[in-house]
């Protein structure tokens, strides 16, 4: 995966706006003014997601190319490589996780949330142990 890979898969996802708030490099990925992804664009060898914090270690115990996040609490935020081992598919799971993560435990109202989740089970083919995490 490449960062024009990465930014057209974020930006797939209903809801999702692109901005640039922290400085002229970081492109950050929002649904519902939430931040659920980010990549620099001088270093796009790895981007950071939300991740539940179980699965954050878990992942991090896994896999080499997964570290806790720079300059973003450690206990919800994964730095994952996409110059590593790692498949496509599995940078684009590490993805849909934390969109799912940020629209189930931080969008408000819940009509709001609602709505979002609607939208993305009908955009997304969703395994449904996605939806349980």
């Amino acid at each position: 995966m490449d960062i024009v890979t990465f930014r057209e898969y974020c930006l797939s996802l209903p809801e999702v706006e692109e901005t640039l708030p922290f400085d002229d490099d970081t492109l950050v990925y929002k649904v519902a003014g939430r931040i659920f992804a980010m990549i620099s664009l001088s270093a796009p060898d790895h981007f950071a997601v939300k991740c539940h914090p179980d699965r954050a270690l878990l992942l991090r115990d896994r896999y080499s190319e997964i570290t806790p996040a720079y300059h973003l609490n450690k206990r919800h935020w994964n730095d994952v490589s996409i110059v590593g081992e790692l498949a496509d598919s599995f940078l684009r799971a590490e993805v849909r996780h934390s969109y799912f993560a940020v629209v189930r435990n931080n969008v408000t109202p819940r009509v709001r949330r609602d709505e979002i989740l609607a939208k993305a089970a009908a955009a997304l083919v969703i395994d449904d142990a996605e939806w349980l995490e």
